[in-house]
Order: C-alpha cells, then sequence, then structure tokens
C-alpha cells in the first residue's frame, strides 16, 4: 500500500473482507496494523478494474467501499485505430518502461490545492444539494447519496471548471460530470416491469438547475 498509486486490478473478484481492508487506506490515507499506524505517501490513489458481475468468481463491492471512489469510468472496446494500432505496435509492458513523468509531485500536489479555490456559489451549492436530496426523497432509488457523494460531486465539478480554464464552477460542469461520480452510487428500484437505465441522467433530467 505505500505506493503513491494503486491498481487494484480485478478488485471485485477479491473477497469483501479483502476489499473493506481498502477502506482506511482510501479514506484517511493510513494503514493501521497490530495498534500501528502508519500515513502513506501523498499524493495517494487508488485505481480499480472490475469484471462484470454475472461472471463467477466475483462479489459485489460494499456500498461504503463504492462511496470512496470518486468516479466509475466505463473505457468500453478501444476504437479500431486504437486496436490496430495496439495489435502492430509493441508490447505495451514494454512502452511502460519508456513512459517519462508529466510533471512533478510538487506540480500535482498544487493542482489538488488549486482545485479546492475555484470559485462555488451558493446557488451551485443549491443544485448539487438538490441533486442528493432528490434521490434520498425518491421512491425511485434503493439509497440516497450520502455526504461524500456530494462532496465528491462539488470537487469533480470544480476540477472539470478548471480544466476548461474558468476560476468558476457552472451548472454545466455538474451535469458534464455528475453520471461519472454518482452512477456507482446509485441503484434504481423496479418500476413496475421497466427498470431506470441511466440513474444519473435520470437524476438530472428530475432536478431543475436553481
Amino acid at each position: 500500500m505505500f505506493s503513491q498509486v494503486i491498481l487494484a486490478d480485478e478488485i471485485n473478484r477479491a473477497s469483501p473482507k479483502a476489499q473493506s481492508a481498502l477502506l482506511e487506506a482510501m479514506e484517511e490515507h493510513q494503514v493501521t496494523a497490530d495498534g500501528k499506524t502508519m500515513k502513506l505517501p501523498e499524493p495517494f490513489f487508488v485505481i480499480a478494474t472490475q469484471n462484470p458481475s454475472h461472471q463467477v468468481g466475483t462479489f459485489p463491492l460494499p456500498e461504503s467501499q463504492l462511496d470512496r471512489f470518486l468516479m466509475r469510468i466505463k473505457l468500453g472496446y478501444p476504437d479500431q485505430a486504437a486496436e490496430r494500432a495496439l495489435l502492430k505496435g509493441e508490447d505495451r509492458r514494454e512502452l511502460i518502461a519508456r513512459i517519462t513523468p508529466a510533471m512533478t509531485v510538487d506540480d500535482l500536489l498544487r493542482l489538488q490545492k488549486d482545485v479546492t479555490q475555484i470559485f462555488v456559489s451558493d446557488a451551485l451549492v443549491d443544485y448539487v444539494q438538490a441533486l442528493v436530496n432528490y434521490t434520498r426523497d425518491s421512491a425511485r432509488f434503493e439509497m440516497g447519496l450520502s455526504p461524500r457523494a456530494g462532496l465528491a460531486v462539488l470537487r469533480a465539478a470544480q476540477s472539470w471548471a478548471m480544466m476548461a480554464g474558468r476560476r468558476q464552477v457552472l451548472p454545466e460542469d455538474v451535469q458534464t460530470i455528475v453520471s461519472a461520480v454518482v452512477g456507482h452510487r446509485l441503484r434504481a428500484v423496479a418500476n413496475g416491469d421497466a427498470k431506470i437505465l441511466d440513474p444519473a441522467l435520470e437524476l438530472v433530467r428530475a432536478v431543475p438547475i436553481p
């Protein structure tokens, strides 16, 4: 665990007990063993892949752990050009050895601090709260979003605004990132014979911008 980037490959093939062992590291950036607490390095990221839930030997991730992942991004299959380059190119593992850093650790820590300075208006906070509260009040979801999820939406929207070169978060930033941020946190309940295919999209459609 004492690395800046942890890749948990096929995380849902690990047992629930092994999955839960990541909770303290992901939330507190520390590890406790035999009563001794040790801080993890900064910055610290956990990136995980998972297999389709219907495959043999997979275990669903606990809701408490899912809530600690900022985003879930679906990669899908590579496009034709990328797959052709993969088939005809060098071994990907050999290319990894030639990767050069894009920034220093200090650069990344500074960017993380700068994100928190992107302006968020009271009206924007009202919008994020309205989205979160809708999931708690609606009978269409099994469980409402947690306060941690609301913070994740806000921080991701700030990051998106900063990457766009703006110093203020817009509602459009929230709508752009909300599917990746809350999609793995929301479960829709069956409505008759139908079920919401995209809970995050349903959320954006149902809650008006203040």
